[in-house]
């Protein structure tokens, strides 16, 4: 962690399509409250013009050029690991990151989107029930959804996949870490009669996002005794809530995770304790009001 002796910090941010980030938004407002000066950058491949896989020269050019720490986010999370000296326990658990802090010349990865999401379903729907989780996405975000989920109680976890050894190899990996039989991989061809028994849906994939429009699922697929979590928050409104909500699901949107996830990197870079109820509120500011369960 860093030390909190700086009051100067240059951060960035580097994904795909990340125009819309209320990343910078959210590290910078917190910064002016504590007194520091604080920018954050975005480093979008798209604007590059380069492929996923270069990520490792973008983190290797930003700590060169005095960057503090890097958020990564889709499509480089787990591309990032074979580029970075040292990884935090979580995240080599994971096998993904979205947190790099540059410390004595060399890249330590994070994970805060455990934490983060944690943290948001906690809040945002603390009563549900979590004996068949269905989860839609076994990427870099897919990951750690999985991993809250199970560390929050859930029975059972089944990972979709369109990727059908992606589905099947995350949930290899987290029966390594939680005991067998806690997850199963599935691809969507099963979410009908997946979701006809679940209790809750944790949606993990890009689909909805600003630059991904549309439905990860049919929409007659969801009904009223399923909850939705969401984990895209740009825009905090995705289509997959508004079906959710429209079928009287309780639902949670991706705000809080962003909130939190976003605290607990502004710590890492820090080495000071941010306010996650301030940017929380902040979050609401941002893109409209954080959703809450209805």
């Amino acid at each position: 962690m860093a030390e909190d002796t700086k009051d100067s910090y240059l951060v960035g941010l580097i994904g795909a399509g990340i125009g819309p980030s209320l990343s910078p938004a959210l590290h910078e407002r917190e910064a002016d409250r504590q007194g520091l000066r604080y920018l954050y950058r975005l480093i979008d491949i798209d604007t590059l013009g380069v492929p996923p896989e270069a990520v490792g020269d973008l983190v290797r050019a930003a700590r060169d050029l005095g960057f503090d720490g890097l958020n990564i986010t889709h499509p480089c999370k787990q591309l990032a690991i074979g580029h970075l000296d040292e990884l935090a326990p979580q995240a080599a658990a994971l096998g993904a990151v979205n947190t790099v802090v540059f410390e004595d010349g060399r890249a330590v990865g994070h994970n805060t989107d455990v934490t983060g999401f944690a943290a948001s379903f906690a809040r945002g729907l603390p009563d549900v029930p979590l004996e068949r989780v269905v989860q839609l996405g076994a990427g870099g975000a897919g990951a750690a959804v999985a991993h809250a989920m199970l560390t929050l109680g859930a029975e059972r976890v089944t990972v979709v996949d369109a990727l059908s050894e992606r589905a099947v190899a995350l949930a290899a990996a987290l029966n390594r870490h939680f005991g067998p039989g806690r997850a199963v991989g599935a691809t969507p061809d099963a979410l009908p009669a997946l979701l006809g028994r679940a209790d809750g849906l944790v949606h993990a994939t890009p689909t909805g996002m600003a630059a991904h429009p549309g439905l990860p699922l049919p929409a007659e697929l969801l009904h009223p005794r399923l909850w939705v979590a969401e984990v895209v928050y740009r825009p905090l409104e995705t289509e997959l809530l508004r079906s959710a909500r429209a079928t009287g699901c309780a639902a949670l949107d991706g705000g809080g995770m962003a909130a939190f996830q976003a605290a607990d990197a502004f710590r890492l870079f820090t080495g000071r304790e941010p306010d996650g109820a301030r940017m929380l509120a902040d979050i609401a500011e941002l893109a409209g009001a954080v959703g809450t369960p209805r």
